[in-house]
């Protein structure tokens, strides 16, 4: 089929908002609709004589030849969906209406333009998938992947990093990031000249391009995927109800993959969500932060320790393993509550605790029960005496005084031990032994004690 064949049918077809494409069995287009400039940016003498393949988007070629194949078969497709890239970059989405004419030897195709409708189908449903995210992950690391998946659905997203700003310190850092062209940044203070530390302190969105900026970082990072330098950057900032937590970024080395306007509106849009999700996040973290643990030392709480040592135990009974606990009250700690009143006190809890960390391994929990009393718990201990070394380490690390507002006070621990399976089957066995053993332990050296 020749183009004169529609010579005489053209100028009515020329009205259509649709595009009218006639491809040969090679997938050239030998005709093509006038309103092919308004979808495609091309004129159709431009157009015609190209290969089509070679205006849809790289990701959609192999779906798209597949469909081809289908309709030269003789199997019609009435709404096959890809994307093409225009002549300006810009990505639109597609909807083909497209048969075969075996007569003619090519297929006649309709193309309307849904970029607009899919784009709101898109982000009604990332913005579905955000919510649904925020109740569902437990920390902030696995949100931010799910957030990165979701926006990986409306943008290119090779990559990808939230930058979260801290008021107190001025600083920025970054929870997460992937960009394998770059290492992951250290915090740096919102003073730094950076795309997103711009983003933060201004408020408001940018977006780069080398043409745009062809001297600064942003464009001038060769891409280790591609080796290509990166062609734009998004960056749009994370407003909440308090102002500015942080910033959003994107960034494309591919030339058919830029951001435009539309790709800001859509961002900013999105961001907003997505500070809220964190905002709400980092509020339920405060809160479950708050539940389980001391607020004075920062320590775990009796909650917590209560649902680690239930852990420890099945462990222990699984793996027929033993566990230890160290019950820990400081000697003649109301004398300095007395003495020197009850701030004092607090603070000296707060460098028992520091102090008491520094004894401890990381699989180890050291948490405060109330009062003077902490309790330690060492998991998958192989021998009954690595307890007692413990509790050594603890009374050498109590040698030194505490420096206490200029004042120099000397405390003690008494340390009760208690070992599973040997002195108990279940934690109230445990700690009545180790309470039992810790009180024994200060009632032998109570004679020998000096006030601080």
């Amino acid at each position: 089929m020749k183009a004169n064949t529609f010579a005489s049918t053209s100028k009515y077809m020329d009205l259509l908002l649709d595009v009218i494409c006639v491809v040969d069995k090679e997938g050239r287009f030998v005709y093509v609709s006038a309103a092919c400039e308004r979808i495609f940016g091309y004129t159709p003498e431009e157009m015609v004589g190209r290969s089509m393949i070679e205006l849809v988007f790289p990701e959609d070629r192999e779906c798209t030849l597949q469909a081809a194949a289908e309709i030269i078969s003789g199997e019609p497709r009435p709404h096959f969906e890809n994307r093409y890239v225009r002549k300006d970059g810009q990505v639109v989405n597609i909807m083909w209406s497209a048969r075969w004419s075996e007569a003619d030897q090519v297929r006649i195709a309709v193309a309307r333009d849904i970029t607009l409708s899919k784009r709101a189908e898109q982000m009604q449903a990332a913005l579905y998938a955000i919510s649904e995210a925020v109740h569902e992950v437990d920390d902030l690391g696995t949100l931010f992947q799910r957030i990165h998946r979701i926006i990986g659905t409306l943008l290119p997203t090779t990559h990808f990093y939230i930058a979260l700003y801290d008021e107190v310190s001025g600083e920025v850092s970054f929870p997460y990031h992937v960009d394998e062209s770059a290492p992951l940044p250290a915090p740096q203070q919102i003073d730094s000249d950076t795309l997103c530390n711009r983003v933060i302190r201004d408020g408001q969105t940018l977006l780069l391009t080398s043409e745009d900026e062809p001297g600064s970082a942003e464009a001038s990072v060769a891409c280790s995927l591609c080796g290509h330098y990166l062609k734009s950057s998004l960056g749009v900032p994370l407003r909440s109800r308090n102002g500015t937590i942080g910033a959003l970024i994107v960034q494309s080395c591919a030339e058919h993959a830029r951001y435009t306007e539309r790709d800001r509106e859509l961002l900013q849009f999105v961001s907003r969500q997505v500070a809220d999700a964190i905002e709400r996040k980092q509020m339920m973290d405060r809160l479950q932060h708050i539940a389980l643990h001391d607020q004075l030392t920062g320590l775990p709480n009796r909650a917590l320790f209560h649902d680690r040592m239930q852990l420890a135990l099945a462990k222990a009974r699984r793996h027929q393993g033993q566990l230890a606990l160290l019950y820990l009250d400081l000697d003649k700690f109301k004398a300095v509550n007395d003495t020197f009143g009850h701030m004092i006190g607090d603070l000296l809890l707060e460098k028992v605790a520091r102090r008491l960390e520094l004894c401890m391994r990381k699989c180890d929990t050291l948490a405060r029960l109330g009062g003077d009393e902490f309790v330690v718990l060492l998991e998958t201990i192989e021998q009954p005496e690595q307890a007692a070394l413990v509790a050594e380490k603890i009374r050498h690390a109590f040698a030194s005084p505490f420096d206490l507002a200029g004042r120099q006070v000397h405390i003690l621990p008494s340390i009760g031990i208690a070992l599973f399976p040997l002195h108990g089957s279940d934690e109230e066995q445990l700690l009545r032994h180790a309470d039992d053993a810790m009180y024994s332990a200060k009632k032998l050296r109570a004679p020998r004690r000096k006030a601080f």
